[in-house]
């Protein structure tokens, strides 16, 4: 019981305004600096190793990563035109964000995600690359559900 209690409190303490869990800011914990880099293509048929899925997926090293902070909207499949129309331009913006220079991943509270994906927070100069696409309108903050984008594109 007690345990239930403090587990409770400590989400509580993680909830926004809005009643949504955080950014995942308050999870992550900041590299000192970024040292990660490669040449990223768009994921293909062929072997996955630094190549971007979608918004808010790729692999990195031969690591499946999800970005832990972002939705974006999906590709496999749209449910909507609008909604790929987004899902290619969010996928071409993470390439470029990706491409663009080192950066780094930091674990949150969980380190993957039910399909094995790794939860990673990607930043640049302690900036997180999630923000980026949530300020140019191509994803929005996390808030631990899936939401569709039809209806609000």
């Amino acid at each position: 019981m007690v345990c239930a209690v403090v587990i409770g409190a400590a989400g509580w303490l993680y909830l926004d305004r809005n009643g949504h869990l955080d950014s995942g800011a308050a999870f992550v914990k900041a590299p000192a600096q970024d040292a990660l880099s490669a040449l990223f293509v768009l994921c293909g048929e062929s072997r996955r190793t630094n190549c971007v899925v979608d918004g808010d997926t790729f692999w990195f090293g031969g690591e499946k990563v999800r970005i832990a902070d972002i939705d974006t909207p999906e590709l496999s499949p749209p449910r909507c035109e609008a909604e790929q129309i987004k899902g290619e331009a969010a996928k071409s913006r993470l390439l470029t964000l990706l491409n663009a220079g080192k950066f780094s991943l930091a674990a949150g509270f969980r380190d993957e995600d039910k399909y094995g994906r790794k939860l990673r927070t990607v930043s640049r100069a302690g900036n997180s690359l999630g923000d980026v696409l949530i300020k140019e309108g191509l994803a929005r903050s996390w808030d631990g559900a899936r939401h569709g984008w039809c209806q609000e594109l």
